[in-house]
């Protein structure tokens, strides 16, 4: 959490530790966690927890996106981008969003086009690609929520790679 929310990520990791998550583990002052549920708990479920638990604790609302290792790994091969000519990763996002988007959410951005700039929705996540850098592009975090409705937390390519590194380690 960053921002005008701000939380320190030792007072995060104690959070998550109250609520009966193990191996926590935080990526720099991003608001980024990792942590293992004992129980089979709905990820919605997990979600409403931590933030009924930020909002106890805090006094923030902030939605939660939760997800599995498997959903972070992933997203290495779901990237759609990835094959562009000269492709550059640090040109490269992911929005998160909250829940994943309706039809009719999606129809309301599906015919939008903002060359060079990129965008691809998939399942709960927003792929995008901007080969000029995100200075001055018009398709990142916020044009999402208000075009479509929804929540949702960017996190740049490096940061999801050094998250997956982060998941693969924690598995050995």
């Amino acid at each position: 959490m960053t921002g005008h929310n701000s939380i320190k990520m030792t007072g995060l990791s104690l959070l998550y530790s109250d609520l009966g998550f193990t191996c926590i583990q935080t990526y720099i002052q991003s608001g980024n966690v990792l942590f293992s549920a004992k129980n089979e708990s709905p990820v919605s479920e997990i979600e409403q927890r931590i933030e009924m638990e930020i909002l106890s604790k805090f006094n923030f609302i902030i939605p939660t996106m939760v997800r599995t290792t498997k959903e972070v790994t992933q997203l290495l091969t779901r990237n759609p981008f990835l094959n562009e000519e000269n492709f550059d990763d640090a040109k490269m996002a992911v929005i998160f969003l909250h829940k994943a988007p309706s039809d009719s959410q999606i129809n309301k951005v599906i015919n939008i086009n903002y060359p060079p700039d990129k965008f691809r929705i998939s399942g709960r996540e927003i792929f995008i690609y901007c080969p000029n850098g995100f200075g001055k592009t018009k398709i990142y975090t916020n044009f999402f929520e208000k075009k479509m409705g929804v929540t949702g937390t960017a996190r740049n390519w490096k940061t999801i790679k050094a998250i997956v590194q982060m998941t693969e380690l924690s598995m050995l």
